[in-house]
């Protein structure tokens, strides 16, 4: 089940929860209502005959008592299952858990989740994969991979688990031979935000450009012509942005960072601004393409950037490109030492799986990174993003968008900016 209606599912069985508290409430207050007085009557009606009515009233268990409407929180049977079995249905799923599976190339991504689909974290799970023995969560992040696996159909079971319910049956999947480049379901659950992670260690990408620019690099806002555009591109670097003195300052598009893959740990990302970048440029009217800082190290995991791309552009208008950001992470990144052959097929994947969901894709890199780390030439039917510092760049490729400074200044952002022209087709 996707992650989002999951979650509407539980909101549905909340409301439910209340909806059948305030009836119970309702009636309790009405059954002891009778014995007070009316407006404009100070006459006592009188009470019903019988033992029900006298031996409610002094009952510990009896709900209300008086005007005091929260009463039914000290009474133990108000949660007995016999007596408010949707409220036991709501307490036992709020312990119950399910497995996520999914398959990109000969592996496995078992992800625990709770009832609102979230990753079960700070707890040793322990799945058994029929055939191939039992697999830990040994970081305890809620998810369990398993990767060099044959082709073919596996079933999987969670161990049971102190305090929770697991599912009673295996949960059958098909490991995949090869990589479809479509989008993975649930791909939500494994996006982090920076509060999960030591931001300062996982967000470490190097601009090449800067080391390759020279003193002739242009620092305004150029103008522009019928068939080219000036934009900029921004992410958390650049802190909070008046987008409506953005648009008033003359930028005509801007490429917003979607978020970026840690270069420790691996994890997925999202810019903590992406949101506010996203709503601020739309509101203002300034047209947006996105992009997504790699550091995957093969076909799988850049799949897995561009569904975490998808997932996250998912309510936004694009009229620009969807970018793979391709750069160093200073020597020490995951991804650093990638081969040309390596680094282009992790590019591939992302553009094509991005393609197939019906976005247009890009690669952004450096002048010297697309001559050295890239083969280009395979590269051809994607957007080329290029990142040269110098009034006239002189990369001998083709390219439909030039970064032409990281040192720009535009009104309504604080302190440096880049810049770009989009050529248009």
């Amino acid at each position: 089940m996707d992650s989002k209606l999951r979650k509407t599912a539980i909101l549905a069985s909340v409301a439910a929860i209340l909806l059948v508290t305030v009836i119970v409430i309702y009636i309790n207050s009405l059954s002891q209502g009778t014995g007070n007085h009316t407006a404009g009557n100070n006459t006592s009606s009188p009470k019903p005959t019988g033992d029900l009515w006298n031996d409610q009233e002094n009952q510990p268990g009896s709900g209300q008592i008086g005007n005091d409407l929260s009463a039914f929180l000290n009474d133990n049977t108000f949660f007995d299952p016999e007596v408010n079995p949707i409220l036991e249905a709501a307490k036992d799923a709020a312990y119950r858990l399910s497995l996520v599976v999914t398959s990109v190339e000969k592996d496995l991504r078992i992800q625990i989740v709770n009832a609102s689909g979230d990753p079960v974290q700070n707890m040793s799970f322990l799945v058994e994969l029929e055939g191939m023995g039992d697999f830990k969560d040994l970081d305890q992040d809620g998810v369990i991979y398993i990767g060099d696996l044959a082709a073919g159909d596996y079933y999987v079971v969670l161990k049971p688990v102190e305090g929770y319910k697991v599912p009673n049956n295996a949960t059958r999947v098909h490991v995949k031979d090869k990589v479809e480049y479509v989008a993975i379901e649930d791909i939500s659950l494994l996006i982090k935000t920076e509060a999960d992670i030591d931001a300062e260690a996982e967000d470490t990408a190097v601009a090449d450009a800067i080391e390759d620019a020279d003193r002739t690099e242009i620092k305004k806002l150029q103008s522009t012509s019928g068939s080219s555009r000036v934009g900029i591109d921004v992410s958390k670097w650049n802190g909070v942005i008046d987008w409506d003195r953005v648009r008033g300052a003359g930028v005509e598009f801007a490429i917003v960072r979607a978020g970026y893959r840690g270069s420790v740990t691996g994890s997925l990302v999202e810019d903590p601004y992406f949101v506010a970048n996203m709503r601020g440029a739309a509101a203002s009217g300034v047209p947006v393409g996105v992009y997504f800082f790699t550091q995957a190290v093969n076909e799988v995991e850049a799949v897995e950037e561009a569904s975490a791309v998808i997932r996250l552009v998912r309510e936004y208008n694009l009229e620009y490109p969807i970018f793979i950001d391709t750069e160093g992470a200073g020597g020490n990144g995951r991804a650093d030492g990638l081969d040309p052959e390596a680094r282009t097929l992790v590019c591939e994947a992302f553009c094509r799986t991005i393609e197939n969901a019906g976005y247009r894709a890009g690669v952004y890199a450096s002048r010297n990174w697309y001559n050295n780390n890239l083969y280009t030439n395979r590269l051809d039917n994607y957007f080329i993003w290029l990142a040269e510092y110098r009034s006239v760049p002189i990369y001998q490729g083709y390219y439909q968008m030039w970064q032409y400074t990281s040192k720009g200044e535009i009104d309504g952002i604080s302190g440096n900016v880049d810049m770009n022209i989009y050529y248009v087709r």
